[in-house]
């Protein structure tokens, strides 16, 4: 079947499916309809604002649906309209019905942000960089009614550098995801890809983000600390609490260079500076000592350390009362 004949319904809301759903675009497939999450207030101004992909489908004269709920009549019979022959998800935000499922010719192909069956759910490139993993991907599913439990059509296995932030591996993973999917629908739809089913002992839950998630101690792990940080940066933010005071961590490294570090020091209690000047700013870890990149203070701007290590004092807390 030549792609510009295959009527594909694409679902899905952030950059990551914006990505995948441009892939398709230029690969000329035959987008009939994009689904995605309704508009929602952004900023301090709470301004609405269409998802990526509500941007990407309107440039390219593409109609869009944004339903409450995949769970009405409406919602199935408007779907139902579109007489898609395949429906393509990525980060779309919701489970789909198996009344919806049950619609398009050549079924629901998800793409998903790690190696199923680790990681089903709604943040698993967040908790794949807060749990520390070296290694995640992209999976290629036939959606079933269960959150990412469908059988495996294909996988894409991704590196995570040990610095790396969410909005970095993510779109990584994006472009991934984005390259093989073309390929990946004119093999499904020729039938000459199989599929494996998941092994359930194997799976991991990575349900969403909660804002108390961004919160940490400076007797933890530094890389413990970092791992947070990294993976938390957009949204909540890893921070620290001093009575009312809340700073905020917001890029660093686990400090390697231990020559930075003064001897009488280096035995500090938790949470104290043990190095502050120039672009190091360092701080006493429960295991190790992370060096804060970028910060804000309670009530300040984001800043470089570099334009803020002058302002603490090698031998203090980091956090004074």
């Amino acid at each position: 079947m030549d792609r510009r004949d295959l009527k594909i319904v694409f679902m899905g809301t952030p950059e990551f499916a914006q990505t995948n759903l441009k892939a398709l675009i230029d690969g000329g497939f035959n987008i009939t309809a994009v689904l995605c999450q309704p508009d929602k207030p952004v900023g301090r101004k709470h301004i609405l604002t269409a998802p990526p992909v509500k941007v990407t489908a309107l440039e390219n004269g593409i109609e869009v649906y944004q339903p409450d709920t995949l769970r009405s009549d409406e919602a199935l019979e408007k779907i139902s309209g579109y007489n898609a022959d395949l429906i393509v998800t990525a980060a779309y935000g919701k489970i789909l019905p198996k009344a919806v499922l049950d619609l398009p010719k050549y079924g629901c192909i998800n793409c998903h942000g790690s190696l199923l069956p680790a990681r089903r759910g709604s943040a698993p490139v967040q908790r794949a960089i807060l749990e520390g993993d070296k290694v995640t991907g992209i999976t290629f599913m036939k959606m079933d009614e269960g959150m990412d439990t469908g059988d495996i059509i294909d996988k894409i296995e991704v590196a995570i550098d040990p610095n790396e932030h969410t909005e970095s591996l993510m779109n990584r993973l994006a472009l991934a995801s984005a390259e093989k999917l073309p390929s990946i629908i004119d093999s499904w739809i020729k039938g000459e890809l199989s599929t494996t089913k998941q092994d359930d002992s194997l799976a991991t839950a990575c349900p969403p983000i909660r804002p108390e998630e961004g919160e940490f101690t400076w007797d933890q792990d530094a890389e413990d600390i970092h791992n947070r940080v990294r993976a938390l940066s957009a949204w909540p933010g890893a921070f620290v609490m001093k009575g009312e005071n809340k700073l905020k961590v917001l890029d660093s490294e686990v400090a390697e260079d231990m020559t930075l570090i003064p001897e009488e020091l280096k035995d500090s209690e938790p949470g104290t500076v043990v190095k502050a000047k120039g672009e190091n700013l360092i701080v006493k870890c429960g295991k190790g000592f992370l060096k804060i990149k970028e910060l804000q203070v309670p009530g300040g701007k984001r800043l470089a350390s570099r334009d803020c290590a002058h302002n603490f004092t090698a031998g203090k807390p980091v956090m004074q009362e």
